[in-house]
């Protein structure tokens, strides 16, 4: 391994359950920048009954979570050599795993994220590099966002970057060169529980929002969500969906799916026009971007000039390369997560290694 190159394996498993996002990536410091390459990629969709077991993790009993803690980061082990066999890779210096979250409850002082490590570990034969949020909760932060220091490392060409997953989130450097960064409001991981009794994992290209009418009775309930008025640092988590955002929603059970679904997108473009100014670029990735109803519904408010859509490539995948990044950083000892995002007390290098 040389002192400031690194090939790396990073692994993704997002709140919209998707599937495993695996990126295979070099890293390469020039002259105090970093710059990188990525050579092969894929998606490891779930089977019914593994995001069946994800979805409903946070229910179980503890002897229960903790087996498919362990039988997930051995399924996570045994796709990772398949996708190594596949594309016949011959270096890798580690891999580095975000896992997938079963609790974030920052204020509570504690997160989970299942796929233990050591079956990852023990399956590839690898190095391992997990758990990039625990240290930072513990020491007062929230332990999120964690991809925008790779923004700012390898994406500060733009003045926003804004990934619409489960969640939207935003970073960006403010006038002093401070990197600030939150999550905006819910997206895919609404979006999707909405359609899943239709019998579709998604509102493909929005279509079925396209056909609905905006309630403004439930879009002022929504755009009066208290979380939107807070200052960062701040995140969402899965909890905060079911006691918050649903709440409301349930006050609305008789209302069509696609009057529901047109709304919660209004919602949704508010939410992110309202986190940018109109004179720079805006860099959007994840899976949201494909929405090309939603996007439209984006561009109307921020301006179409303004939006940057990059290769589907790193649509897809740039939060999988930002988590290789980070065990990058993490083994060179340099700060990967920090203050002015996070709220801790101080910037510090999160990341639990496992040889």
């Amino acid at each position: 391994m040389e002192k400031n190159s690194f090939y790396v394996i990073g692994l993704m498993s997002g709140t919209s359950l998707d599937g495993l996002d695996i990126v295979y990536a070099y890293f390469i410091e020039k002259d105090d920048n970093w710059q990188y390459e990525i050579f092969n990629y894929e998606t490891i969709k779930y089977n019914d009954c593994l995001k069946e077991k994800l979805k409903t993790a946070s229910l179980k009993q503890a002897k229960d979570l903790l087996k498919l803690h362990n039988d997930y980061g051995s399924w996570i082990g045994n796709q990772v050599k398949k996708f190594i066999a596949k594309n016949k890779i011959k270096n890798v210096d580690f891999i580095s795993s975000h896992g997938h979250t079963v609790f974030h409850e920052p204020e509570e002082k504690f997160n989970f994220q299942i796929g233990n490590p050591y079956f990852i570990l023990k399956e590839t034969k690898i190095p391992v590099v997990a758990d990039f949020r625990s240290r930072n909760i513990v020491f007062g932060g929230q332990g999120a966002p964690l991809v925008p220091i790779g923004d700012r490392l390898l994406f500060s060409d733009y003045k926003y970057r804004i990934n619409l997953g489960g969640f939207a989130n935003i970073s960006f450097e403010n006038s002093n060169e401070e990197t600030f960064a939150y999550d905006i409001c819910p997206v895919n991981i609404v979006i999707n529980s909405l359609v899943e009794p239709l019998g579709v994992e998604m509102d493909r290209n929005g279509e079925l929002a396209a056909k609905g009418r905006i309630n403004q009775e439930l879009l002022n309930k929504l755009e009066a969500i208290e979380y939107y008025s807070a200052q960062p640092p701040k995140s969402l988590a899965r909890e905060w969906v079911e006691k918050v955002f649903n709440k409301i929603l349930l006050q609305f059970e008789g209302m069509s799916v696609n009057d529901m679904l047109a709304t919660i997108y209004e919602h949704i473009a508010i939410r992110v026009a309202s986190s940018v100014t109109t004179d720079g670029k805006v860099l959007f990735t994840g899976g949201g971007t494909k929405n090309k109803f939603l996007m439209k519904k984006i561009s109307e408010k921020i301006g179409e000039e303004n939006i940057v859509v990059p290769s589907q490539k790193l649509i897809d995948y740039k939060e999988s390369l930002i988590f290789a990044f980070l065990g990058v950083l993490s083994y060179c000892k340099t700060n990967n997560c920090l203050s002015s995002y996070t709220g801790a007390p101080e910037d510090m290098v999160c990341g639990v290694w496992y040889y």
